[in-house]
């Protein structure tokens, strides 16, 4: 009888340490589109500093940082956008619609109770399961954009603090990220698009025209003016990256945006609320900035934007389905706004475009 109740403890035992093992298996499947990747021990002065000494003895390129504006401001969040020329040549066969995934965003932030300064990413992996995920070269793509992604976390790890690995919310399986067309009943208010079907065109042209419609759109973005955090309408431009030969990336943001993001996602969150760091949602600062492509395909020249309510459920599904509910017009105001100030007319901009005021110098390495 002892024997048999031995056996079952060790059964049962067997059977517990299966489901834990299965349960660790599948959570190790599932990836945040946002990653923590250090918790500072320094301010944000000296966190932001020792940040942006690390990227500049590094291999990646600084092309603009961003000090994240909202109203109430009691938390300090900056977006720097980077990116990686060891990733640019892995994915130099890739059609150029796969722009964004070049793109690398690190976020710095207060969060919390004290307001403890963070470091997080865009997860590049999880970007990379959405962008490539129709690649012949996919495990290429995915190997390439975790080794970016383990030289940011290098580069981090050279601040003052203690380095993690937390998937930050959203968080989805591979599965869900290669096909991505928003969450749960709400991909109907996505219209069921993955990312490529998302890409709304603004101005199509011919492929011979690509280098004047680049031209046009730079000049166009760097004479709208943000008007700050009650009015949609005016757009900052920080950074213009080639991506290859045939893609440019424009990235965009203005207070208003940036304002709703924080604030939207904040609201009916707890974990990381406080008293003195009410906004959770600056966690989110590296969903920022928008973004503008010009892609030529061989066919055609393309402006396009994102649909923003796929890109707002990308990256903000985790702000509930009540935020989601009360705020069902602010992707389409958004939306509207960029695709407003695209067809604009560029006769009035400069001849040449002038610096964008936020933007770092790219990288002269």
């Amino acid at each position: 009888m002892k024997s048999k109740s031995i056996k079952l403890v060790q059964l049962f035992a067997l059977a517990f340490a299966f489901v834990v093992g299965f349960n660790n298996a599948m959570a190790a499947e599932e990836y945040g589109i946002f990653e923590r990747i250090l918790e500072s021990s320094a301010s944000f002065n000296d966190t932001t500093a020792a940040l942006e000494k690390a990227l500049a003895e590094s291999k990646l390129t600084l092309h603009a940082k961003r000090d994240l504006v909202y109203t109430d401001k009691v938390q300090q969040a900056r977006v720097y956008i980077v990116t990686s020329q060891a990733y640019m040549d892995a994915a130099k066969d890739e059609a150029p619609e796969t722009a964004s995934a070049q793109i690398l965003r690190i976020g710095v932030y207060e969060f919390g109770e004290g307001k403890k300064v963070h470091i997080n990413v865009g997860n590049p992996a999880a970007h990379a399961m959405v962008f490539y995920s129709g690649s012949k070269n996919y495990d290429k793509l995915l190997a390439a954009a975790r080794s970016v992604e383990q030289e940011i976390k290098d580069v981090a790890a050279k601040v003052p603090g203690k380095q993690v690995a937390v998937q930050l919310e959203p968080v989805r399986s591979e599965k869900t990220l290669n096909k991505f067309n928003g969450d749960g009943p709400a991909k109907m208010m996505a219209k069921f698009r993955n990312w490529k079907e998302s890409q709304n065109e603004v101005i199509t042209d011919k492929p011979e025209n690509f280098t004047s419609i680049v031209t046009r759109v730079e000049k166009t973005l760097a004479s709208s003016q943000d008007k700050g955090v009650d009015d949609s309408s005016g757009w900052r431009l920080l950074s213009k990256i080639p991506v290859g030969t045939n893609a440019v990336y424009f990235g965009i943001t203005n207070d208003y945006t940036e304002n709703k993001c924080i604030r939207i996602n904040s609201d009916f969150r707890s974990e990381g609320k406080a008293k003195d760091a009410p906004y959770p949602g600056v966690d989110h600062a590296p969903a920022m900035p928008m973004e503008v492509l010009v892609i030529n395909d061989g066919k055609n020249v393309k402006v396009v934007q994102y649909g923003e309510m796929w890109r707002m459920q990308l990256y903000f599904w985790d702000s509930g389905y009540m935020a989601f509910a009360k705020n069902t017009l602010i992707p389409s105001i958004i939306f509207s706004s960029i695709d407003h100030t695209l067809t604009s007319t560029a006769s009035a901009a400069p001849d040449a475009a002038p610096a964008a005021p936020d933007a770092a110098p790219a990288a002269a390495k």
